[in-house]
């Protein structure tokens, strides 16, 4: 970091921070953040920069740099790069990170030694960063074994798993934008931490001063890094290879990895099992942090717009399906062609309940299923996977809130032998016992496997989902959120989450709010009365669930609403049933069903404005 020299003590600062406070200017909560960097030791090195920039009165900069510690969510701690600052990811919070996820194992196991894990994606930073993490956790006595070249998560969950470590760490920040990187620790079961354990490591982030740190090269040479690549990701992609469940392989696709290390896990999988006709989408093939040839350089799976250059090419090449997995390829998203042959970007939840429904059928099949299998998904993915799952004659487990993490805590308490599958609505996939977060492989591998069979009896996957929804009835689902950045932006998701609490909407478009169901206070709430109608023990959590009904019609809907756990957004998820007699009538409960949500969305996100406008 380029020195500055500026002109003003310490003191000095903080009183014009303090003014700054006062005039609105900076936070309440940043001061205090930004207080502990100027004036205590462990900052020094960064002190002449934040200095500097108090002196030139970058006070929108400052909070943003400070406004919050970040916290561990849903999926670690993730969010904007920066030279500094404690709601940033930089070279100090990505070492208080190591060091508190070393200092509480020690802690709570009671050991002063044991094993860790690290990899990291392509992302900006990301090897500069899992370098200074193995060097912090080498330093607290652990022996580290890093993964040499960039890797998916789900191959740093197996490495944990595979090597019998007791922590993991995986640099990344999943599918946000280059400017942004995260930190994922990882407990010894191979899932991500969860309560008490995440807690227990903030709290030592907190209280972090001096981080220890030992030379990365020269721990290597004396064996407390030890370098991992190939002799451990070979046995990963076996492990999963080993769940294919059957022999069709013709299909000709497209992938992209969308910069991110996608090739060395999905890819090669997909190689490994014999689909030759899946090729790679070239133009986004190069790991690259900045995305260059992903439109808006979001490389999220989620987008539709993220599919259009494969698109182009898979119109020439003759291409059926096109698979995307994010930076580090623990999503999956698919396009396949309609019957008209145009490209249909299919949601988690239709991937989802189309994966469960085929290896539902399969295990049928070879007389492996039994009345005490279980599949598992979280409160906002759809319930046609528990429709699926109950005719099967298999358990749904459905009620964990919003991380795939709670998949595999209960993987591990209902045991994993009877485990067949776990998904959540943001294209998170997983089965099998070989690592415990979600795999874009698994799910690429089970997805052209469905295809390939269902194109030798002249089907798509879009035919197959549609044989679903006369079976089990209509599903469409999908997610809006509000994006609201920084401390102003944190207290807006407050504010909306009071609204929806207190205050709650009575209509909305054709629908009627009839129940709220609150994961915070545990309650089932009558609306419009808002008043407590039963209690529920769990899971606890900062999610409302409403049900509503439409007038005149046989559609039910729900909406979940919560803040996002790794953005800084409050997102609403739409779910939205409806029975079907006949596969006649199909065609018209989809365009009955679709326009009524698209006028519950309309007025959702006019509400959402009406109500920050008011607070």
């Amino acid at each position: 970091m380029n020195q500055p020299s500026p002109s003003i003590t310490s003191e000095q600062a903080l009183d014009l921070a303090q003014n700054a406070v006062a005039e609105k200017q900076l936070s309440e909560s940043a001061f205090e953040n930004l207080k502990r960097w100027v004036t205590e030791p462990q900052y020094a090195s960064y002190q002449p920069a934040l200095l500097q920039l108090i002196e030139d009165k970058a006070f929108e900069d400052l909070d943003t740099f400070f406004w919050e510690v970040i916290p561990f969510g849903t999926g670690g701690r993730r969010g904007l790069m920066s030279e500094l600052g404690s709601a940033t990811i930089n070279e100090r919070t990505i070492a208080e990170s190591a060091h508190g996820l070393a200092a509480y194992y020690k802690k709570f196991s009671g050991q002063e030694t044991g094993k860790a894990a690290i990899a990291h994606d392509s992302r900006i930073n990301s090897s500069k960063f899992a370098r200074i993490a193995a060097s912090v956790l080498a330093a607290h006595g652990l022996t580290v074994y890093f993964f040499k070249t960039s890797r998916s998560t789900p191959e740093l969950s197996f490495a944990v798993r595979q090597l019998g470590c007791d922590v993991g760490a995986m640099i990344t920040a999943s599918h946000n934008p280059p400017s942004d990187n995260g930190f994922k620790a990882y407990w010894s079961t191979g899932g991500q931490v969860l309560p008490p354990h995440d807690q227990g490591i903030i709290d030592e982030v907190y209280q972090a001063t001096e981080i220890p740190v030992v030379d990365f090269d020269t721990a290597v040479e004396q064996g407390t890094i030890q370098l991992i690549d190939e002799d451990v990701a070979g046995e990963y992609r076996k492990c999963v290879a080993e769940h294919s469940h059957s022999s069709a392989r013709e299909l000709k696709g497209l992938f992209t990895p969308l910069h991110g290390v996608g090739e060395t896990s999905v890819f090669q999988v997909l190689q490994h099992v014999g689909f030759k006709g899946i090729e790679r989408f070239e133009p986004q093939c190069e790991q690259n942090g900045n995305f260059p040839n992903v439109p808006d350089q979001l490389p999220n799976p989620e987008r539709d717009e993220v599919y259009q250059p494969a698109i182009e090419q898979a119109a020439q090449t003759g291409a059926e399906i096109i698979l995307a997995s994010d930076p580090d390829a623990d999503r999956l998203g698919v396009c396949v062609k309609n019957d008209a042959g145009e490209f249909v970007h299919l949601t988690g939840n239709q991937v989802g309940a189309l994966l469960a429904d085929y290896v539902l059928r399969k295990q049928k099949e070879n007389g492996s299923l039994t009345s005490e299998h279980y599949v598992v998904e979280t409160i906002v993915t759809t319930p046609l996977i528990a429709a699926i799952t109950r005719s099967a004659g298999a358990r749904i487990i459905n009620n964990l809130l919003v991380g795939f993490k709670y998949i595999a805590e209960t993987m591990d308490a209902e045991g994993p032998d009877k485990f067949v599958f776990g998904t959540e609505e943001s294209l998170g996939y997983l089965a099998g016992t070989y690592c415990r977060d979600k795999d874009a492989a698994i799910g690429a591998l089970w997805a052209c496997e469905l295809a390939a069979e269902l194109k030798s009896e002249g089907k798509t996957l879009l035919n197959h989902l549609d044989e679903l929804y006369v079976e089990h009835g209509f599903h469409l689902e999908g997610q809006v959120s509000k994006t609201c950045k920084g401390s102003q932006g944190n207290e807006q998701i407050r504010q909306l989450m009071k609204a929806f609490r207190s205050t709650p909407p009575q209509k909305m478009g054709q629908l009627t709010f009839t129940l709220v169901r609150d994961y915070a206070d545990l309650e089932i709430r009558s609306l419009p009365e808002n008043t407590t109608a039963e209690t529920f023990s769990k899971p606890k959590g900062n999610v409302l669930m409403f049900e509503a009904r439409a007038e005149g019609s046989p559609l039910t809907v729900q909406l979940g609403v919560r803040p996002s756990g790794t953005e800084p957004k409050i997102k609403f998820y739409y779910f939205a049933q409806a029975e079907v007699s006949e596969a006649g009538q199909l065609a018209e409960t989809k365009a009955s069903a679709l326009a009524t949500i698209e006028e519950f969305k309309q007025s959702l996100m006019d509400w959402i404005d009406q109500t920050l406008q008011t607070s």
